[in-house]
């Protein structure tokens, strides 16, 4: 048996479905799903069903955009040097290529700096002050960081350097954010912009559309690359920047991203955010995690065929390298886990062990977070400052609850559900404990055990191809935009169940008048109960299967849930 899970099936709304249905040309069962997602009027759900490009949203909705760009005209007009300042993953690499490029193009003399993860750390630091004057810079500009790095950024205006902050990132305190010559993040207290959950990337890219007057949809590829890997909510403007961007990654003029497609084995497939989330984003995330983020950036900029491959081989080489890592930091992770963890008195689990290759911390928090299903804070010991990373889980606010331990912090960073830290050894402790506290007081129970968020209990007789085939209205599917999930009740076994490789299953389910086959990857354990199961009801998205020219309804489960007689 399989650890229990809460099902939240959504309640069906009739009245509305109707009218969506009606008015809209849809299934009932797309119609649920657009009302599950928080549509509650035809406009709403018209803007979601056909997010254009049109909608995107006006740069100069930014307050500080008209200072920004009368910066750059500045600094264009007096040949001053300009800095682009990133961070070293995937979001702050593709806004880092997308700026720097659109300075070039409009004849800036433009350096940039990619802080080393391991010996930087994020964002603007001491050392950049040095830089800047070494450099002779008179305009930095940051990328996905800045706008918690008060201190630095004081000091380089005290010596007469302008600063752009771009950012998409919680300030720590709303009150100091107005010390760059611009803040420009959908975050920060009493921004008029619009929509709220930009990447990084996506700031970036409002700023270049402001830079050049132009809508520049033709780099739409690099900023939904940057917003799948950030994990971005797939809503609003995000939607329509991923919607658009993910047909132009298939078609992209980018020599170097089109090599890394090429040695992922992805080069002439249909390019979906899966293949972004799951190899595209990986790969380019490597290069920081293992070394430098520069031979990403070099591979997002090249303009050589040649070169463009031995980056992309790199990335590759990179990639492997992080997989090994992390699954040693995982084996160790998970036995301290084993030790040390008292889950009656742990609702959050912080670990600690020397030698840790902090690259790949929150990997490993993250994978930890999903199988233990409680928030986890993973730390990377040294002599003196440690550094560590948190994945949270649904109904716990990592940010907030590391807001209110910051006495036991040096820095912290991050959002909701995903933060980065600096804590001295000796506070470990105190802040594991401060922490739990916390824990024991905002997470109840039952918010420690997996949910599946369901959209709608089905019949097998509910199912055609022309409502399955509707549903792909609603892609891109992500964070805040879930592949549908449906429900249905006592089916059957039709025949034996086969297991295939890499741990996958293939069965048939039946209900009595209709059968369908089902595929579960990684669910070859549930062979033997599915075998002696009485019935049972299955958790699944629909999908339509193309093999040998044959189209056939496929159910890819996703939970089984068995009932036994005896």
């Amino acid at each position: 048996m399989h650890a229990p899970k809460i099902l939240n099936i959504s309640p069906p709304d009739s009245c509305l479905q109707d009218i969506f249905s009606k008015e809209l040309g849809i299934s009932r069962v797309l119609a649920q799903i657009l009302i599950n997602r928080g549509l509650k009027n035809i406009e709403d759900a018209q803007s979601f069903l056909n997010a254009r490009l049109e909608h995107l949203l006006d740069p100069y909705s930014f307050s500080d955009m008209h200072k920004a760009i009368s910066l750059i005209k500045k600094a264009a007009k007096s040949r001053e040097k300009v800095l682009v300042f990133g961070d070293y993953d995937a979001d702050g690499i593709t806004s880092l290529a997308l700026l720097k490029t659109t300075l070039l193009k409009i004849g800036l003399d433009v350096t940039h700096y990619l802080p080393h993860r391991i010996k930087e750390g994020y964002g603007l630091n001491k050392n950049v002050l040095r830089l800047a004057e070494q450099k002779s810079i008179k305009l930095l500009i940051t990328v996905d960081c800045g706008t918690n790095n008060y201190g630095q950024i004081k000091e380089l205006r005290r010596h007469n350097i302008e600063v752009i902050v771009t950012d998409h990132h919680e300030p720590l305190n709303n009150d100091l954010a107005c010390c760059a010559s611009a803040m420009i993040n959908p975050k920060i207290k009493d921004c008029r912009y619009k929509y709220r959950d930009l990447a990084g990337v996506g700031v970036a890219y409002k700023l270049c559309q402001a830079i050049t007057g132009q809508r520049l949809f033709e780099d739409l590829d690099l900023v939904s690359l940057g917003t799948i890997a950030d994990v971005a909510p797939l809503t609003g403007e995000n939607r329509i920047i991923v919607r658009e961007g993910l047909s132009r990654i298939s078609q992209t003029k980018r020599i170097g991203l089109r090599a890394l497609m090429e040695i992922s084995g992805i080069k002439d497939r249909k390019i979906t955010s899966t293949f972004v989330s799951y190899i595209l984003g990986p790969r380019l995330n490597a290069s920081g995690r293992m070394d430098t983020a520069e031979a990403a950036l070099s591979l997002l900029m090249s303009q050589e065929e040649n070169e463009a491959k031995v980056f992309a081989q790199t990335l590759g080489r990179y990639n492997r390298q992080r997989q090994k890592i992390e699954s040693k930091i995982l084996k160790d992770a998970t036995e301290l886990i084993d030790k040390e963890v008292n889950f009656k008195e742990h609702k959050v689990i912080v670990i600690a062990k020397e030698d840790w290759h902090q690259g790949v911390l929150g990997i490993v928090a993250s994978k930890l977070a999903e199988r233990f299903y409680r928030p986890v804070i993973v730390i990377s010991l040294d002599e003196d400052l440690c550094k560590g990373s948190g994945r949270s889980i649904k109904n716990f606010h990592l940010f907030e609850a590391l807001s209110d331990c910051k006495d036991f912090l040096e820095e912290f960073g991050g959002h909701s559900h995903a933060v980065g830290l600096i804590i001295t050894r000796d506070n470990i402790e105190d802040f594991k404990n401060k922490i739990n506290r916390l824990a024991q007081e905002k997470l109840l129970l039952e918010d420690l055990i997996p949910s599946l968020d369901i959209d709608m209990e089905l019949a097998l007789a509910d199912l055609n191809e022309a409502i399955i085939t509707g549903l792909e209205v609603l892609e891109p599917f992500g964070k805040g935009n879930p592949e549908p999930l449906f429900y249905t009740r006592n089916l059957n076994l039709k025949d034996t169940p086969q297991a295939l490789g890499r741990d996958t299953l293939k069965f048939w389910v039946t209900d009595g008048g209709n059968t369908y086959q089902a595929i579960g990857f990684g669910m070859g354990k549930f062979k033997d109960s599915l075998v002696n199961a009485d019935n049972f009801d299955l958790v699944y998205t629909p999908r339509i299967d193309n093999w040998q020219g044959e189209e056939n309804i496929l159910l890819e489960a996703k939970d089984i849930f068995f009932r036994y007689s005896r």
